[in-house]
């Protein structure tokens, strides 16, 4: 438990720095429709190492790249994925998450939510840029909050933190990281690459599944 505790303690610090830094990376710019997907080796929520291409080797997959753990988009996201996993399925449409956390925080995240497919960890977040996956700028992460956070001060951090503490969701990880969704064929090739412009810009699931059929 100790260890778990100091991952945490690690992930609230690197939300905060990175609140504090503000967006120091470029915006997403996606891998394109008929680029190679890199087939990436990361360990799953159970700590075994999975390759990316395993996903796509008997169909299409929807490669998911998640917001932060503390993050209500993910929480939200969740709850549509379970809703929508049956629409997949009809498509052999494979999912697998990847997310910014170490196995341990992944494997409490991934019972807490009830989702249904693999989660794989890619905290240094090599795996997000690899795909293009970049951060947000400000406004895409804060535009529907009050004028004093658009400069993200440390001490307003600091209070937001606190009290989502409080609520047992506290923000962990990277708060700028974007979201994106691809799909990802059968012959390794990216179908359809999705850029989240903000965290709750999901995608339509039909634009998911044709996707997957088209492929």
């Amino acid at each position: 438990m100790s260890d778990l505790n100091d991952m945490m303690q690690a992930a609230e610090s690197e939300w905060l720095e990175k609140w504090t830094d503000g967006p120091t990376e470029k915006t997403s710019s996606l891998l394109s429709p008929g680029t190679p997907a890199p087939d990436l080796a990361m360990p799953d929520q159970s700590g075994t190492v999975r390759h990316l291409a395993e996903f796509w080797a008997g169909g299409p997959a929807l490669i998911m790249f998640w917001r932060h753990f503390g993050c209500s988009c993910g929480a939200d996201r969740a709850r549509r994925l379970i809703a929508e996993y049956d629409t997949y399925e009809q498509a052999n449409l494979t999912p697998v998450i990847i997310s910014q956390g170490e196995p341990e925080r992944t494997a409490i995240y991934g019972t807490t939510h009830g989702i249904p497919c693999p989660i794989l960890c890619d905290p240094d977040h090599d795996a997000y840029r690899k795909f293009g996956v970049g951060q947000w700028a400000v406004e895409q992460v804060l535009f529907d909050a009050p004028p004093e956070y658009w400069t993200h001060p440390r001490k307003i951090g600091i209070e937001f933190q606190d009290a989502k503490r409080r609520d047992g969701r506290t923000p962990v990880d990277d708060p700028w990281r974007a979201t994106a969704e691809f799909v990802i064929g059968a012959n390794g090739l990216v179908r359809l690459a999705y850029s989240y412009q903000h965290c709750e810009d999901y995608p339509e699931p039909l634009v998911l599944t044709t996707a997957a059929m088209l492929s």
